[in-house]
């Protein structure tokens, strides 16, 4: 008999996670057909709406799989890697297809800046890291208060985009959105360098 496969125990939590990292190409996928449609001066809603209901379930899914592993003592490492990795895919691919300049029948859509400062931090961050990695050989990754502050407003931003909330209201959210972006960032980037001087 050929000996059996053992393949690490993976949590439910982990699966809901990995779960959420397979709905972001979905997401992908209705939110290009939506914007290359509007492009084209077609707008369906039917598109729109789906994406927004996919990008909800995906966003919402986030709180649940943290809720399980907490109560039920599942916090692994594997989930801990790939749970911010579901949502940085989640918001970057959102940021990137919600600020199209070329298309002014998106309506509200994201000033460019925004876009860049929320991927630049994101960028910061995983450079960071690798660099700490590299140089100390473990990263402490203690995510600030901040910085789940700005991927909520960073989510509410999308959700108000894809549910054609009113301009006003959205220019103010993303004030907010970047305000709390930028601190979060300038917090993960002093916390990187007290790591990196405490282990020299």
């Amino acid at each position: 008999m050929r000996q059996a496969l053992h393949l690490p125990n993976i949590t439910l939590a982990t699966k809901i996670t990995i779960l959420r990292i397979l709905g972001v190409p979905v997401f992908i996928l209705l939110l290009v057909y939506y914007t290359t449609n509007l492009a084209g001066g077609v707008e369906k809603d039917y598109q729109r709406v789906a994406a927004l209901v996919c990008f909800l379930l995906v966003a919402l899914t986030d709180a649940l799989d943290g809720y399980i592993a907490r109560s039920r003592n599942q916090i692994t490492r594997l989930g801990s890697i790939l749970d911010p990795i579901a949502d940085k895919l989640l918001l970057v691919s959102a940021l990137v297809l919600l600020t199209r300049p070329a298309i002014p029948a998106l309506q509200p859509q994201f000033p460019i800046a925004f876009t860049l400062l929320a991927i630049s931090r994101d960028i910061l961050i995983v450079a960071g890291s690798w660099v700490i990695h590299y140089m100390t050989g473990q990263v402490e990754a203690r995510p600030c208060w901040t910085g789940k502050v700005a991927t909520f407003l960073q989510m509410l931003s999308v959700t108000w985009v894809l549910a054609q909330g009113p301009q006003r209201p959205f220019m103010i959210l993303v004030w907010l959105a970047g305000i709390f972006t930028f601190v979060s960032g300038v917090q993960y980037l002093l916390a990187g360098m007290r790591q990196f001087e405490h282990e020299h």
